[in-house]
């Protein structure tokens, strides 16, 4: 009887680094790796379904562009979040408007792998004012809100996306919670039937 040898999954990086290497093909299994992540990251940033596909495709764009800048150093959710900060950086400093409410039924299709408000949400109507809330933030508290819970990315990467210390980023966020908790009862107020 001839025994199954275990799949090793390949790490993240080893793949980045063939890239780097001129082993395009293997562009691929990032993006199936990274591609739901960065659609449900840029969605709530820009709260725009189509658009977020589009910079998705960007992100991806880029990582080929300047795969050479890859480092051997750190981790690669770092770089390509790093890209995708640029993305929409650029996005919003080239459109420089608001982002546009969207329908929360499509947020709700495309949510994180991991936990999603959803979880939290004792109803839909809460879930609708929480997410009208986070619209309504500004787009660098925002940012680090879907980094550090939606996205789950460690305090210290996020740190280095911004350029900032540890500590600096957990004040972000705490401030960012806070501002969120405001918005959100003061909707919850505004529209006391949701």
């Amino acid at each position: 009887m001839a025994s199954v040898a275990p799949t090793v999954e390949v790490s993240d990086h080893e793949i980045m680094i063939a890239v780097r290497a001129g082993e395009i093909a293997r562009l691929g299994e990032l993006f199936e790796r990274y591609q739901q992540r960065l659609y449900a990251f840029f969605v709530r940033m820009t709260n725009q379904p189509a658009l977020s596909e589009d910079l998705v495709q960007v992100v991806f764009y880029r990582i080929l562009k300047y795969r050479h800048t890859y480092r051997d150093e750190g981790k690669f959710t770092a770089w390509l979040y790093h890209l995708a900060r640029k993305v929409a950086a650029d996005h919003f400093r080239k459109h420089a408007r608001t982002p546009a409410p969207t329908d929360p039924t499509d947020l709700h299709a495309h949510a994180d792998e991991g936990a999603s408000p959803d979880h939290h949400a004792a109803a839909a109507d809460d879930l609708e004012l929480l997410r009208a809330a986070l619209a309504r933030m500004p787009l660098e508290h925002r940012e680090v809100l879907v980094l550090s819970r939606l996205q789950n990315v460690e305090h210290r990467e996020i740190a280095r996306l911004l350029d900032t210390s540890v500590g600096a980023v957990k004040v972000r966020v705490h401030r960012a919670l806070k501002e969120l908790r405001e918005v959100y009862f003061k909707l919850r107020r505004e529209h006391p039937a949701a």
